[in-house]
């Protein structure tokens, strides 16, 4: 297991230090692994950055939802890899490597919650918690073939998490199996605070599959169908006409100003060692103006009321989680760039609204795995779960 283990690339190399779980509990049995940007008692976190290693100092206490998985008698595992703080979705970290991926070894993890999902995807831990601000959840479990959610956001504390861009950020976590991922969601989510209909609307919002080439649409077509053999109609929504290029400004412009108030006095102070890429956004967060992100939280604002006027309180959308399997580990640095901007136009979604997303990894292409995402109101967290849970018990 051990030469498995660092074979996969997604662990830091921490000695193990000993970290208690409850003899008895709801995840009695599970194993789990922390994304390196959380902090669990007995360990440093990095945060993907060696500057902030060398300053982190070993944690005294776990973070909340590290806490809340050993209460329930969840067994840690280790700390696992993440972008550089956190600021990526690739997973390759400059200093510390790029996880394997488990389910397509050629192919990216994505990231920036890479070792997580690696070690998920490579059986190594039953589940491994990871953050989602831009996607670092959903595209990991696209890229890897597991169940991934970004919640509503702030329904799950990030006390004694690092922050990357505090509006967007949220908690998630991995599973291979919806039984698992189902189990995981009665220990951190708790009850929803929107109770969905029986029955719903399922809605397909075209614009956002416009997006899409029709090969990677037409390798998803069992999905459809099988979500109308179990759920009912899927209806193609015309009218749900969406601005991409404004909606990915405004996400980057919120996103680069509130990382730059996080990251930027540590960068001017200590000038660390970044990677290539991290340095470059880092470098543009810095010139976004205050004019800039108001302006984005404006459409911010009205394209939340739109969505929750699209959703109601009946509808669930089935919706493209990323445009296409993993890229190729071997892809250019320029070709990552442009799949990284491709995909921000459709995870932004989530992001601005704050609203629920839930990949279902239920397809492939080229070898490779490939999905879709259930979205719903806000506070639709664990009902979506379920209705994941139907589709796979039903089918």
């Amino acid at each position: 297991m051990q030469s498995t283990r660092q074979a996969t690339r997604a662990y830091m190399p921490y000695p193990d230090a000993p970290v208690a779980h409850a003899p008895q509990g709801p995840l009695s049995g599970l194993t789990f692994a922390v994304k390196d940007l959380m902090d669990v008692a007995g360990y440093p976190t990095s945060n993907g950055q060696p500057l902030m290693l060398a300053r982190s100092g070993i944690k005294t206490r776990h973070a909340d939802v590290v806490q809340r998985l050993l209460d329930a008698g969840a067994a840690f595992a280790g700390k696992t890899i993440t972008d550089e703080l956190a600021f990526s979705m690739n997973g390759r970290n400059a200093h510390f490597g790029a996880p394997i991926n488990g389910a397509a070894p050629d192919r990216i993890t994505g990231g920036s919650s890479c070792g997580s999902a690696s070690a998920v995807s490579h059986g190594l831990v039953d589940m491994a918690l990871g953050t989602d601000t831009g996607g670092s959840i959903r595209a990991p479990a696209n890229h890897c073939g597991l169940w991934g959610l970004r919640p509503t956001h702030g329904r799950i504390s990030l006390k004694g998490a690092w922050d990357l861009a505090p509006s967007f950020d949220t908690l998630g976590w991995f599973t291979r199996d919806v039984t698992t991922f189902a189990r995981v969601a009665d220990v951190l989510l708790g009850p929803d605070t929107v109770t969905l209909p029986a029955q719903l609307k399922w809605v397909k919002p075209q614009a956002c599959w416009d997006l899409l080439d029709a090969t990677a649409v037409a390798s998803l077509a069992p999905v459809f169908e099988r979500i109308e053999r179990v759920m009912g109609p899927l209806h193609n929504a015309t009218d749900c006409a969406m601005d991409f290029d404004a909606l990915y400004w405004a996400f980057r412009y919120i996103q680069g100003q509130e990382a730059w108030q996080v990251d930027g006095e540590f960068i001017d102070q200590y000038h660390p060692p970044l990677g290539t890429d991290i340095a470059q956004r880092f470098d543009w967060s810095r010139t976004v103006t205050a004019q800039q992100a108001d302006d984005s939280r404006k459409l911010r604002q009205a394209f939340t009321a739109q969505l929750r006027n699209w959703l109601g309180h009946d509808t669930v959308w089935v919706m493209p989680t990323m445009p296409d399997i993993a890229p190729r580990i071997d892809e250019p640095a320029q070709a990552l760039e442009g799949y990284r901007n491709n995909a921000i136009r459709l995870l932004c979604l989530s992001g601005l609204s704050g609203f629920p997303q839930l990949h279902l990894p239920l397809a492939q292409r080229l070898g490779a795995p490939f999905g879709l995402s259930l979205l719903g109101p806000p506070g639709s967290d664990r009902r979506l779960i379920q209705l994941a849970q139907d589709l796979m018990a039903k089918a």
